[in-house]
């Protein structure tokens, strides 16, 4: 007999605080359905292994059909099924204690925390898309009865006996019209590859064409024909959830494959399986990167027993980790209701810091085992390596020892290495070790060409991170600093308390700044006369060390604070009095031939530093052919 009743909860309409709560994620409604569709193929399974169930367990596959003439889409288990005292139990007792209550609860929460999941309110998710929701069940349970729900969106629900041979449940939806996207399969298949690609049920969805060998023509060509195949739209047993012993390189290659279709192979994996004090598969693979930091992220997946939650891991994952793909599984994560958002909480920071020990050990492993092949990732791991040991201090204290520098040589040495390399070369009158370093070594060049003269070596620190490196490194090590090896002359650079004698008098030199004030004419330009070696260049531009960092920081964000046009401010312009070209503006017979050799002379500097641009490059050029046709 029929029996109508109201869903048991304390408001006179829970469908409007639902699609409130959900508007902003419709979708998920599919994703809820086929999980608890899952979660009952699952149940009577394991039943059946403890003998509990006798009957035959037949296909278990899960069907989601859509008919558009009928404005439906079902979702068939052959799970445990229920019993209509079931129903009542599981379906029309929701379990919170008034609307008012739960929206008060939430209302801080914002549009986007929905609230399925926690409450019990999966099913309840059918209403987000549905005007009417129908569930016919048969129990696995001997001499059970089908029974038949049917809701339309109100507190009242009808329940009857109806008829059904197969067990389990069905549950149809009949789609209100502002939903009827979710009518057309492509937006279907969409969904299920996004949410049920991994789980652990075949998943069904029509059948689609498959092409296959149909004989020979008379010619001896093979002919082919059109099938029908069923549409089984999941990997059951995705690679996580195999042992690593029985895994090849391959296996590994091959999901990634599926897991990122176009991309490059990665360089190396890691495969996760713990089951205490947390559950916890996966595996996370290290990509090729370089310098793409802000495109790489949101790789890794979220999957909660091979149901796809989120790829939104940050709470999980370490900040530095977030650049590597991958799939992490536990069952122990807290969700909240929509099982989409994470909570903190002690399980998740242990888990946070079990993947950053995980990755910390395997670095360490293939350093040791691998040198050469390591050295030969290096451009690619360096970012991660770097990011970690700014971020994480735990992470920095393991990876300081497999941690690379590399010189514009191309030679790798840990930090402990370099170390020792420069300490007698390179320290300075007050015992600090001066590590030089290059950010464009092409644009450089004639800087590192000079520091090699002098037996010093420049380090390459040309990658998005390495201006924040360098800051950390020279908070962590002892009586170091890095500068650019175009942040001044190499004299004040590396600063041995060595004097050079200068072949120009005091006042010679006074003119000779006097000279260049007047060709140079900028209020931003610092000139001095120094005396260097006759071997090194007339005039040298630099920038000092704290400016040319604060442009390669502000870089990593976009742009530079510093760069007025094409020009940095606050230019040093050091006047080498020992060089023959010096000798030559103190000889010029006038003012104007004065100030036209040490025009020249600066506009060789910015040359050499690829500032000269412009009008003052023609001018350059058409004073260059005057001096050489004199």
């Amino acid at each position: 007999m029929k029996e109508k009743g109201t869903i048991s909860i304390h408001t006179e309409n829970i469908f409007p605080i639902i699609k409130k709560f959900l508007y902003s994620d419709h979708e998920i409604f599919l994703r809820e359905l086929v999980s608890n569709a899952v979660d009952a193929t699952q149940k009577v399974k394991r039943l059946a292994s403890l003998g509990e169930f006798q009957g035959e367990l037949g296909e278990t596959t899960v069907d989601i059909t859509v008919n558009k003439k009928k404005k439906t889409i079902t979702v068939t288990d052959r799970g445990i099924g229920m019993t209509a005292d079931e129903i009542k139990k599981y379906i029309n007792q929701i379990a919170f204690s008034g609307a008012t209550e739960f929206l008060e609860q939430y209302k801080d929460k914002g549009e986007d925390q929905q609230i399925i999941g926690h409450f019990g309110l999966g099913f309840y998710s059918a209403f987000m898309v549905a005007k009417k929701v129908e569930i016919i069940t048969l129990s696995h349970k001997e001499g059970a009865e089908a029974a038949k729900w049917v809701c339309d969106g109100e507190t009242e629900f009808e329940i009857s006996p109806t008829k059904k041979k197969e067990r389990g449940t069905e549950i149809i939806l009949h789609i209100a019209d502002d939903s009827e996207e979710f009518l057309e399969d492509s937006r279907i298949q969409g969904i299920l590859d996004k949410y049920s690609k991994f789980l652990p049920v075949q998943i069904r969805f029509g059948q689609k064409d498959k092409s296959v060998e149909d004989g020979e023509d008379k010619d001896g060509n093979k002919k082919w024909k059109t099938i029908k195949v069923d549409n089984i739209i999941n990997n059951t047993t995705p690679l996580w959830t195999k042992s690593p012993t029985d895994l090849k390189d391959e296996d590994y290659l091959a999901f990634y494959k599926e897991l990122y279709p176009f991309s490059e192979d990665p360089l190396f994996w890691i495969h996760l399986n713990v089951d205490y004090p947390f559950n916890l598969t996966g595996i996370l693979y290290f990509p090729k990167v370089k310098n793409d930091f802000e495109l790489q992220k949101n790789k890794i997946q979220l999957y909660s027993r091979q149901v796809f939650i989120t790829d939104e891991v940050k709470d999980i994952v370490p900040e530095f980790l977030m650049l590597l793909h991958g799939v992490i599984d536990s069952p122990d994560i807290p969700l909240n209701v929509s099982r989409s958002y994470l909570q903190s909480d002690s399980n998740v920071k242990k888990i946070n810091t079990y993947i950053t020990k995980k990755v910390a050990d395997k670095l360490g492993e293939l350093f040791k085992k691998e040198r050469d092949s390591y050295q030969q990732k290096w451009a690619d791991i360096g970012m991660f390596i770097k990011y970690g040991m700014i971020s994480e201090e735990k992470f920095y204290e393991k990876a300081k020892d497999y941690a690379l520098v590399e010189n514009t040589k191309g030679e790798f040495y840990t930090l402990d290495e370099y170390k020792d390399k420069v300490k007698d070369n390179q320290t300075d009158k007050d015992k600090t070790a001066v590590w030089l370093y290059t950010s464009d070594a092409d644009k450089e060049h004639g800087f590192i060409e000079a520091a090699q003269s002098r037996s010093y070596d420049v380090l390459k620190m040309d990658g998005v991170l390495d201006s924040h490196f360098i800051n950390h490194m020279e908070q962590k090590l002892e009586k170091t600093t890095f500068k650019r090896v175009d942040a001044d002359i190499l004299d004040k650079l590396i600063d041995k308390g060595e004097t050079k004698e200068s072949v120009l008098s005091d006042k010679e030199k006074e003119d000779v700044k006097g000279v260049f004030d007047t060709a140079i004419n900028d209020k931003n330009a610092s000139v001095s006369v120094e005396s260097l070696s006759p071997d090194e260049l007339p005039v040298v531009i630099t920038l000092p060390e704290f400016m040319r960092r604060m442009n390669d920081m502000a870089k990593t964000g976009g742009g530079s604070p510093f760069m007025m046009g094409n020009m940095p401010e606050m230019l040093t312009v050091t006047v080498n009095a020992n060089h023959k070209m010096i000798q030559s503006i103190i000889n010029a017979e006038g003012e104007e031939d004065k100030t036209k050799l040490a025009s020249q002379a600066y506009d060789l500097a910015l040359l050499s530093q690829n500032m000269l641009k412009g009008a003052k490059l023609t001018n350059f050029i058409k004073r260059s052919v005057e001096l050489n046709s004199n």
